[in-house]
Formats: structure tokens, C-alpha cells, sequence
């Protein structure tokens, strides 16, 4: 018998029953007479707590409560990619059919389509042995994607019973086994997960090759590992969402699970029509083949926010045991950090900085340790990388959540302001933001790219250093006293920055750069550099070195090479070569 209460008291989307009715933790419960969807969060001996994921309006004491006996879980089945769901799994497409333009209360429809017939291959055979993470069934889910279904990671026995490949839907027994007790059990393209657990793996593996975004700014400067955690902090207008509509588009994830966590719902139709539209430029299919998108705009229940982020990750993981490379979005982490807020203050807990939960911390770490590069449970290999935009109010860094993320992140991508109202995109400042993921890539890109890739990244890192440091001294007392040399630094940091780091997401060759270009475009700025030295050690003056215009065609590189032309590049080798020698000959 499940367990039943009557309403106390009501606090916005919190709900108190009296005395211990035996609720347990983490259980899903139903709320009133239009059964609001809910959980349990606090037990004592004389109140059970529970958050209401719904908006609780015209809920009244004395209304019942009903225990469903399972925690608050995802359906996981044919059906995901390519849908539209709200912050605990709910297709808003088939919501939409049954309450229109706003979702109505209490709406109780199916996570996925228990109707729909898929074209099934079943993957054992009698007698075999199987075990958590087995894959019993083959499912052409989208064009892009193969679903594997596999055993939930409980269950283990002995196959006496199989489905003829055929046509199915996702509740049809496919295998039939014995398990260890000796009882028949049914197996389905369907299994259940609670949000809040991690599924388990057999293996994490340390982080040693790139998620390849074609960012240059990110592969380069500033890169992130497979299975790798990353935080996009910044102010309004500076562009964490193109960055990560950029990431989604571009990176070389299979699959992308984009999370809209309180975003303006504007922003989020947005995102749903751009992403509909885009195609995936690897397999020309729709970009939506490998997508799944999660929208919990800032009107919806906060509650309901909060549990968002844990729906996406675990649909990531999912996807991450059949052994696919999974890239999270998760825009934006401070709007979630906001809705515990609300939360922990209608609790009426004890608020620490900011009126932030002293438990903000724990909660961060507990998401972003969920990435990971991993050994699945049958031998498939398999990441989750989780990219977390921050958003904090007046672009202040020092803020509780974008402190506490920088703490379990490895990859921080801070936008600068001035740079995105200077129209300089992606506006990532190369002097704040860091990776630490640069050491364990090192070997990767020496063997993959080149042995000079990290040599030459490093370089451009000095250079725009030293550029941030002689401008201080311009601000000062002018460009004019710096010595020619100083001069020097301060042009090619400009072509670093217009022909490198800067990157134009719309211009056909610039939208997507490969790594072995990224590498030649290094490698012609520092021929370049190298060449000037020489000039100036021989005591030519910048202004004559300026006059050539070498450095606007370097810069131009990124428009006038396409990806496809790396022969091209000898060409500005042969330039730069014939700049050095007309100065020699004109200045012997």
C-alpha cells in the first residue's frame, strides 16, 4: 500500500504534511486532486516536506497526498533524440496538444510514445548470460543515431526467450529471462533511472583527448577534455548562449543535451527554432538527429528548475553507456543555483553569502562530477563533457556560483564585456580564463596535430600577455617611446587577436576551423614574428615594417584560406619570405 497524507500547510511550491506517514526520502509523491507531481525532501518525526513541481495556485490544506513508491526517475527508451521535454520529462509537444500554448496543471502525459512501432534487432540469443549494461536490442532511434537498449544495471540472469527482430513499442517484452532467484523476468526497450543517482560505470578513465569544438580560442588557447567540465561565465549580451550554440553545432560529441534552465522564454523559443533548423554539418541530417533539448523557462515552477539539470545529465548518461561521446549545454547553472535558493529560503534554512544555501557548493560538485570519460558496464567507451554557462548579476565574477563552479571545473571561458560591445566574438578574455587540461592533451595533440601545437599556443599566450602589459605603459606615456622591438610585440598581438583568436561564426571558413589549420595559422604568425625580429635586430624601424601590408594579409588568413586549401599556406610563407627580403635589398 503506498502511502497517503493530508495537506498542512503550503509555501509556494513547498507543501508540509503532519506527523510521519511513511513517506520515504527522495520519494515521488502526487499532490491534491489534480495530482501535481512532487518530492519528498525532508522528513521529521512530526512533518514530511515536499516540493511541488507545478505551480501550487488554489492547492488547499486537507487535500491528499499519495506516495507512488519510487523516487522521482526518467523514462529511458526509442524516442529521446530529437524531443522536446520540460524539467522532469514531459514532451511539451504532446503537452502542448492537450493544454495549448501553456501548460495546464496536474497534465499527466507519457515521457515517451508508448504507441509508436520501432523497427527492433534483437541482439542475444537463448541461453546467453547477461548483466547490467548488456545491449539486447538495436533501434534506428534518428538518421545519426543508433539506440542500444540495453539491461537496466540491476538485473542479471540467463536468456530462455527472444523476440523475432520485427516491429515493437517501447513496453513489448523483447527478452525473457531467469535471474538469479530463479523467477521469469521480462525485459523492454524500457528502463527507469532516478535523476539524483549516478548510473554506474566499470571505469573512469583520466582525461587525454580534446572534445574538437573548431573554436580556436577553445581547441587552442584554452581547450577541454572529452568527458571534461567547463564554465562559461558572463555578463548580459556577451554571449554564453551563441558560444554554446556554437559548441553544440561544431564539437565532435554524438550526441548534445541542451538544458535551457531558467532562461527568458524567448530565448529558449529561440534555441528550439535556430536548433530545428540547423544542419548537422558532419552528416547533413538536421542537427535535432543527435539533440535533445530540455526547456525550463524562468515563468515555469522553480522547483521544476532545479530538477532539470539532474534530468539532463542522466539522459546523457544514458546515451554515454551505449557508448556514445555526450556534450551537456547547461545554460545557465545561476539560474538553477537561484531556484535553491528559493527553495532553501522557503525551507527557511539558514542562508550563507548572497542568500545562497550553504549547500550550493556540494550541489555544484555533485553535477559537475557526474562528467567523466568512462569504461561502461559491457566493455563500451563512452564520456559525458558538461559545458555550464553562469550567469552572474553585473557581471561580477566574485559572486557565490561563479566562485564555487570555478572550483570543480577545470575550463573557464570568462567573456569579457568590453570585447562583445567591441564586437569582438567569441568574447573570451585570454587573460582571465584558464584550462587545466592543457598537460594531460599535450601528448594528444603532439601525436595527432603536431610536436610544435602546444609550443606554439604557449607562444601566443606570451604575446598577448606581454601586449596587456606595454599597454599599460601606452596608457601611460604614449606608443611612441616603447623601442622597436616592444613595438613589434604589440602588432603581432594584434594579429593574434583579429586573424586568430577573434572568429566570425557566420563567414563559411571561419564558422569551423580544423585543428591542422589552426596549427598553420600559428605557425605563419610566428614565421612572421620571427622574420620581423630579425629586421629589427638589424635596426629597421617599425614604421618602415608597417608600411608593407604583411600584416593585413596574415590576418586575413582565416577568411581567404578555406579548410579544404592548406596548400595555400605556402603561398603566405613565400610572402612573408619576400617582405624580409625587399627590406634587405631596399635597406642594404
Amino acid at each position: 500500500m503506498n502511502s497517503t497524507g493530508k495537506i498542512y500547510g503550503i509555501n509556494g511550491p513547498i507543501v508540509y504534511l503532519k506527523g510521519n506517514l511513511g513517506f520515504k526520502m527522495s520519494e515521488m509523491v502526487l499532490v491534491g486532486k489534480e495530482k501535481l507531481v512532487g518530492e519528498v525532501i525532508s522528513l521529521t518525526k512530526d512533518t514530511t516536506t515536499i516540493q511541488v513541481f507545478e505551480e501550487t495556485t488554489g492547492l488547499r490544506p486537507g487535500e491528499e497526498v499519495t506516495a507512488t513508491g519510487s523516487a522521482i526517475s526518467v523514462t529511458l527508451a526509442p524516442g529521446i533524440i530529437g524531443n522536446i521535454f520540460d524539467g522532469i520529462e514531459r514532451p511539451l509537444k504532446e503537452i502542448a496538444k492537450e493544454s495549448g500554448a501553456f501548460i495546464s496543471r496536474g497534465v499527466n502525459v507519457d515521457s515517451l510514445d508508448t504507441k509508436k512501432l520501432w523497427d527492433v534487432h534483437v541482439t542475444v540469443s537463448e541461453g546467453d548470460k547477461i548483466f547490467g549494461g548488456t545491449i539486447i536490442a538495436e533501434t534506428r532511434e534518428t538518421r545519426a543515431i543508433i539506440h542500444k537498449s540495453m539491461v537496466p544495471p540491476s538485473v542479471h540472469g540467463t536468456v530462455i526467450k527472444v523476440a523475432p527482430d520485427g516491429q515493437y513499442t517501447i513496453n513489448d517484452p523483447i527478452v525473457t529471462i531467469i535471474n538469479d532467484n530463479g523467477e521469469e523476468q521480462e525485459l523492454t526497450l524500457t528502463q527507469k533511472w532516478p535523476i539524483r543517482i549516478p548510473r554506474p560505470t566499470a571505469k573512469r578513465y583520466p582525461a587525454d583527448r580534446p572534445l574538437i569544438t573548431g573554436q580556436r580560442i577553445i581547441d587552442t588557447l584554452f581547450p577541454i577534455a572529452k568527458g571534461g567540465t567547463a564554465a562559461i561565465p558572463g555578463g548580459f549580451g556577451t554571449g554564453k548562449t551563441m558560444t554554446q550554440h556554437q559548441l553544440a553545432k561544431w564539437s565532435d560529441a554524438d550526441i548534445i543535451v541542451y538544458i535551457g534552465c531558467g532562461e527568458r522564454g524567448n530565448e529558449m523559443t529561440e534555441v528550439l527554432e535556430d536548433f530545428s533548423k540547423l544542419v548537422d554539418p558532419k552528416s547533413g541530417n538536421p542537427l535535432l538527429d543527435r539533440t535533445t533539448l530540455i526547456a525550463n523557462t524562468s515563468n515555469m515552477p522553480v522547483a521544476a528548475r532545479e530538477a532539470s539539470i539532474y534530468t539532463g545529465i542522466t539522459l546523457a548518461e544514458y546515451y554515454r553507456d551505449m557508448g556514445y561521446h555526450v556534450a551537456i549545454m547547461a545554460d545557465s547553472t545561476s539560474r538553477w543555483a537561484e531556484a535553491l535558493r528559493e527553495l532553501s529560503g522557503r525551507l527557511e534554512e539558514m542562508p550563507a553569502e548572497e542568500g545562497f544555501p550553504a549547500y550550493l557548493a556540494s550541489r555544484l560538485s555533485a553535477f559537475y562530477e557526474r562528467a567523466g570519460f568512462m569504461s561502461n558496464l559491457n566493455g563500451t567507451e563512452g564520456s559525458v563533457s558538461i559545458i555550464g554557462a553562469v550567469s552572474p548579476q553585473g557581471g561580477d565574477f566574485s559572486e557565490p556560483v561563479t566562485q564555487n563552479t570555478k572550483r570543480f571545473v577545470r575550463c573557464f571561458w570568462a567573456l569579457d564585456k568590453s570585447l562583445a560591445y567591441a564586437r569582438h566574438f567569441p568574447a573570451i578574455q585570454w587573460l582571465t580564463s584558464y584550462s587545466e587540461y592543457v598537460s594531460d592533451l599535450t601528448p594528444w595533440y603532439s601525436k595527432n596535430v603536431g610536436p610544435d601545437f602546444i609550443n606554439l599556443r604557449n607562444q601566443l599566450i606570451s604575446l598577448l600577455t606581454q601586449e596587456s602589459q606595454l599597454n599599460e605603459i601606452v596608457k601611460l606615456i604614449g606608443s611612441d617611446v616603447l623601442p622597436d622591438d616592444q613595438k613589434l610585440v604589440l602588432e603581432i598581438a594584434r594579429v593574434i587577436r583579429l586573424g586568430f583568436v577573434q572568429q566570425n561564426a557566420y563567414h563559411p571558413s571561419d564558422t569551423y576551423v580544423p585543428l591542422e589549420k589552426q596549427l598553420k595559422m600559428m605557425e605563419t604568425i610566428m614565421y612572421l614574428f620571427d622574420q620581423c625580429k630579425k629586421l629589427i635586430a638589424m635596426n629597421m624601424p617599425m614604421s618602415l615594417l608597417k608600411e608593407s601590408n604583411i600584416f593585413e594579409r596574415v590576418i586575413s588568413i582565416k577568411y581567404d584560406v578555406a579548410n579544404d586549401e592548406l596548400n595555400k599556406f605556402k603561398e603566405y610563407k613565400d610572402a612573408i619570405d619576400d617582405f624580409y627580403n625587399h627590406l634587405l635589398e631596399t635597406n642594404a
